[in-house]
């Protein structure tokens, strides 16, 4: 990864692998399954590229491995047994979100400014949701949200929060903190979450859908990238981090 710093961060007794790059306001960019693909360092590129500051972390997989059947099957199983994840229970919130909470955390004590941006994708799509728990983060960006798995209609719907946590993020909504949300319409992987999203969020849920054209479509930033799914990605976080 070109320009990227390696380092680690530890927190709620859990340690991982960052990448760093840029200048400006923070954003916190968390992968898809299977890991740090090429797609997914280009969109994290572009973010650098229109003036933020991006940490990377990588929660499973590795760093510039293109995806394959075999990667993502190995990353899939990291997921399900991971204590970190919660992959099929419901109403609760993944124990790694307390880890991202504090990297933001972090991020924004050393740039300052408004607050940081958080981007979740796949199975870390709701990761962002969980971050907006702390008013540092302003910015955050829910893409195809995958957990729990969608095994039947409870946790197709299910937005990986504990109940606690959900009327936190309700609040912060209800004071004016939008969540920028991105899908295909077909994407069976985010099952009806998008309808639990506007009832939690009200007005402050912006969903941007698009159509599929093939039953694989799925990574609205990065696989099977939609380059006006990116540009407002962008232009989102530049109208909550970049303000005078």
């Amino acid at each position: 990864m070109i320009g990227w710093v390696h380092s680690t961060f530890t927190a709620a007794g859990i340690t991982h692998d960052t990448y760093r790059k840029g200048s400006g306001p923070g954003v916190v960019v968390v992968h898809e399954i299977p890991g740090i693909t090429p797609t997914v360092e280009k969109f994290a590129n572009e973010v650098v590229e229109a003036g933020f500051t991006v940490i990377l972390p990588l929660l499973v997989g590795k760093v510039d491995k293109a995806p394959s059947g075999k990667y993502i099957a190995s990353s899939f199983v990291k997921v399900c047994i991971s204590k970190e994840f919660t992959t099929m229970a419901l109403q609760k919130t993944s124990p790694v979100i307390s880890w991202l909470r504090a990297l933001a955390k972090q991020l924004h004590t050393e740039i300052g400014g408004v607050g940081v941006g958080a981007v979740g994708m796949c199975f870390s799509g709701g990761f962002a949701l969980g971050m907006m728990v702390d008013d540092v983060v302003v910015a955050p960006v829910v893409s195809q949200p995958s957990l729990p798995f969608s095994f039947g209609p409870a946790r197709a719907g299910d937005l990986n929060l504990s109940a606690e946590d959900a009327a936190r993020v309700a609040e912060r909504a209800a004071q004016g903190c939008q969540v920028l949300g991105l899908r295909y319409k077909g994407d069976k992987l985010v099952g009806t979450r998008f309808g639990e999203l506007r009832k939690l969020l009200g007005d402050a849920f912006v969903a941007v859908e698009f159509e599929s054209t093939k039953k694989s479509d799925h990574s609205v930033l990065t696989e099977q990238r939609q380059d006006e799914g990116v540009r407002q990605v962008i232009e989102f976080l530049k109208a909550k981090l970049q303000r005078a």
